[in-house]
């Protein structure tokens, strides 16, 4: 018998015993769920298999085994790796080589995730050297097998050498880099309940700082050392054991280590977790609110009882009390109360602190008794205290001031001011949006609004906005505008046109406040119009002049125009990180300039540009080279509609490729990175071609890019000039990799005529599948009766818009233009039409209902 048999006896004895031990904790869990049993009971269940191989190994006893990480604290989640040291008295020889290897591959074998390190004591200490990452594991270590002696001389040279004071600035840089990584908001849709700002990740950073510093090893010990009340330490046991329930069943319903609260889970996790739907909520919805009030109740406690430690690991950094007025001092650079009852004595105090955070820009924050303060007296903000003149002369301080205006809201929001003083706030609070392109909650999409309206303003912000810049600097009282975003979707939820029940609670606002006739119109327009703007420049020919002449009608002069122009920019960008390209900010930016010029006098042709364009193009081919006239046959053959549609960029580009070669006989396919480098122009001249549409958007259907935007023109002598703007989100590869495929590959498909391919299906979604949008299709004539415009929403997949080019074309009709909308996992897109019969309705009926059928999921 080789030594080797009682090893693979254990690990089939051991396999079999982690099966059955992890079926019995699942069980005893879902009948009585309790997060400890489960936590310390898994822990417990891999102490035994772990020692039990280990004997069975034959290591050494000078050698120590040792549990680290959660491990080590004693909480394992179901799917959890299982993090190990093995601590060695000395190098190990090629023997113990060899044992520790069958070891930790029998460790493998019998099922466990294993993350293990191989080191002696100087070994370890030199590791943890400026590595907080592994002086936190270390921390935590426990000892399971083997050398006591050893393992007790590794924990005291370990607490010798940890710097509490540097180990405490390292976990507070950690957490912000951690809170930036998900965009420093516990309140996005999908959040990970481990790392997200609030998530279990904030809690296991609050108790690594007290066990380094020896402040306690649990929420009831720090209430006795008064570092939080007892109100706190109940409510931080609470929240833990919620976001412990929320990993666990997430493990369960995933089967891995699956920390994020996708939307494919959280349906039937609510239920699972014994929540309900309601009349007016999904039991998801319910679920998503108890989880980001959890995060809330997270990082307020997390705030204050950073400062607090801070306090005690820095006690050399007590320093006099600086007197600000007769209820608020300054304290190490923190605002705090003179008194505990300042709230309850003055309660606008309870606005005041904010304002003067603004005012002071010593101020890096709020001591913790301020912020507990804060929040125990919210409720004091009432009916009467929002109706006294001079709370509501602070608040309109608080949002006109030049500096802390985005940091003073989002505070207030935090500490329970927000949905006191604003009651239709209440309603929006940690709300869910099940519009797929949304990335927050409403609340923090409003705040997000929010920061890029003020950050528009900002000089350091002025290189990734210059236009904005120059915009809202010149723009009086551009505080108006933070106003409007506050109000532009705080009527989302309620039922109806949110953007004109806003407009009643921006009009109440600005009469309560004191905002002058013109001030208090301009907010109100604003909330009414927030979608109108992005409406018109990405669902609307913006080529033709009654659009613009219409679009300025509503706009009505120059300061609504700019107005409109910055609250939209900051909008799109505040819905999701992945909704804002640089074709929306051209299309936006391009009809902003063309309303202005008519506003200023223009006729709506020259609001068009029509004759600048030609201009700025001939100025831009003489740059590259050419000489004049050489653009005079291609352009004779394109006429005014050719013009309004590309910018003077685009007409030069065309004119460059084409102008020696303007009746080529060989199809013409050029392709380049767009100027932001986020996408891909293509441009393709051919003789008119039968489905050509249909061909081409199967062709970049099949290279997996969206299509932004599509210009589909037809010349005076026969030929398409076709332009698309591609992307592709999911491409990790340069797109500059990309431009000489599409160049070959299609100039061949449009050489050899090749039918119509359908791209492949390709997955859905899973916000799709989880939250599908019921497809609407409209097709009507424009005013002029010379066109048609077909609308449609639907929920975006693979192969959409090849699926409407095919019926288009199958009806005979011609597509002049396409605007590609897509927002998140919606599109909504605009095509203008000729041919095809369309003045007939049966037959715009009949293809209404195929384009339904053909859209649906």
């Amino acid at each position: 018998m080789t030594s080797s048999d009682p090893l693979q006896q254990a690990i089939n004895d051991e396999r079999q015993h982690l099966i059955d031990g992890h079926a019995n904790l699942r069980t005893a869990y879902e009948a009585h769920p309790l997060t400890a049993q489960l936590l310390h009971g898994r822990s417990k269940l891999v102490d035994g298999t772990v020692g039990r191989l280990w004997k069975a190994s034959g290591i050494p006893a000078s050698v120590a085994l040792v549990a680290v990480g959660g491990y080590g604290r004693g909480e394992l989640f179901p799917c959890s790796d299982v993090d190990l040291l093995i601590l060695l008295p000395e190098p190990p020889d090629e023997a113990l080589q060899s044992q520790l290897s069958m070891l930790v591959g029998a460790l493998w074998d019998v099922g466990l995730d294993i993350g293990h390190s191989v080191r002696t004591i100087e070994e370890c200490l030199d590791a943890s050297l400026g590595d907080i990452t592994v002086q936190t594991t270390l921390l935590e270590a426990r000892l399971i097998m083997g050398n006591a002696v050893l393992f007790k001389d590794f924990t005291e040279r370990y607490r010798e050498q940890l710097d509490v004071r540097a180990f405490f600035k390292a976990k507070q840089l950690e957490q912000e880099q951690r809170y930036a990584r998900y965009h420093d908001t516990p309140y996005e849709l999908e959040p990970n309940c481990k790392e997200s700002p609030g998530g279990l990740r904030d809690l296991q950073m609050l108790g690594w700082i007290s066990r380094a510093a020896g402040l306690g090893r649990n929420w009831r010990e720090l209430a006795r050392r008064r570092l939080i009340t007892g109100e706190e330490a109940s409510d931080l046991r609470s929240v833990e054991r919620f976001l412990q329930h929320v990993r666990i069943r997430l493990h369960y319903l995933a089967g891995r280590a699956e920390d994020r609260l996708l939307f494919d889970h959280q349906e039937r996790l609510a239920h699972i977790m014994g929540i309900e739907a309601t009349a007016a909520k999904r039991a998801s919805e319910i679920l998503m609110q108890r989880y980001y009030l959890t995060a809330k109740t997270v990082t307020q406690i997390n705030g204050i009882l950073l400062q607090n430690y801070g306090t005690e690991i820095f006690p050399d950094r007590n320093s006099p009390a600086i007197v600000i007025n007769s209820r608020f001092q300054a304290v190490r650079e923190l605002l705090d109360i003179r008194n505990d009852n300042v709230f309850e004595r003055t309660p606008s105090a309870l606005l005041e602190c904010f304002l003067l955070l603004e005012q002071r820009s010593e101020l890096k924050g709020m001591t913790a008794r301020t912020l507990r303060a804060v929040w125990l007296n919210r409720k004091r903000v009432n009916a009467a205290f929002r109706a006294d003149p001079k709370n509501r002369a602070l608040f309109m301080e608080i949002v006109t001031q030049k500096r802390g205006v985005v940091h003073a809201f989002r505070q207030m929001n935090q500490y329970g001011i927000m949905s006191r003083y604003l009651p239709p706030w209440r309603k929006i609070l940690c709300q869910m949006q099940h519009d797929l392109f949304h990335a927050y909650t409403v609340d923090q999409h409003i705040l997000m609004v929010l920061r890029n309206v003020r950050r528009f303003s900002m000089g350091e912000h002025a290189h990734e906005y210059p236009l904005m810049t120059r915009l809202i600097l010149g723009f009086d009282r551009y505080w108006l505008l933070y106003i409007a975003a506050l109000f532009h979707d705080i009527a989302k939820g309620r039922g109806g046109d949110h953007s004109k029940l806003g407009m009643t609670d921006a009009r109440d606002f600005c009469r309560d406040h004191g905002i002058d006739k013109d001030d208090a119109e301009l907010v109100v327009w604003l909330v009414q119009h927030h979608l109108t703007m992005s409406h018109v420049a990405q669902k609307e020919d913006t080529s033709d002049p009654d659009v613009i002449h219409g679009f300025a009608t509503t706009v009505g002069d120059e300061r609504r125009l700019t107005a409109l122009y910055l609250l939209t920019h900051a909008d799109i960008r505040g819905t999701s990180p992945k909704v804002w390209n640089g074709w929306k900010g051209k299309l936006l930016e391009d009809l902003f300039f063309a309303t202005q010029r008519l506003l200023r006098g223009a006729t709506p042709q020259q609001a068009l540009g029509l004759d600048d364009r030609q201009e700025n193009a001939s100025h831009l081919l003489r740059y590259h080279g050419l000489r004049q006239g050489v653009e005079d046959a291609l352009w004779a053959q394109l006429d005014a509609v050719y013009f309004m549609r590309h910018s003077p960029e685009e007409i030069a580009w065309h004119t460059r490729v084409l102008y020696f070669r303007p009746s080529s006989a060989e199809p013409v396919v050029k392709a380049r990175v767009s100027d932001e480098e986020d996408g891909v122009q293509v441009m393709v001249f051919a003789r008119d071609q039968k489905d050509l549409f249909v061909r081409l958007t199967g062709f970049f259907g099949r290279l997996g890019f969206t299509i932004l935007d599509a210009k589909v023109h037809t010349t005076r002598h026969g030929y398409a000039l076709d332009s698309f703007m591609l992307q592709d989100s999911g491409r990790s590869a340069s797109y500059r990799d990309i431009v000489a495929l599409i160049e070959h590959e299609l100039s061949i498909l449009l050489v050899n005529h090749d039918e119509p391919q359908r791209p492949a299906s390709g997955r859905v979604s899973r916000q799709v599948r989880h939250f599908p949008v019921t497809p609407k299709v409209s097709l009507r004539a424009d005013e002029a009766g010379r066109h048609h415009i077909l609308s449609l929403t639907a929920s975006d997949r693979p192969g959409l818009l090849y699926d409407v080019a095919e019926i288009l074309a199958k009806h005979g009709i011609s597509v002049e233009t396409a605007k590609i909308a897509t927002l998140g996992e919606r599109v909504e897109d605009t095509f203008l039409l000729t041919g095809g019969g369309l003045s007939q309705d049966a037959r715009v009926l009949r293809i209404e209902q195929e384009l339904i059928d053909r859209l649906q999921v």
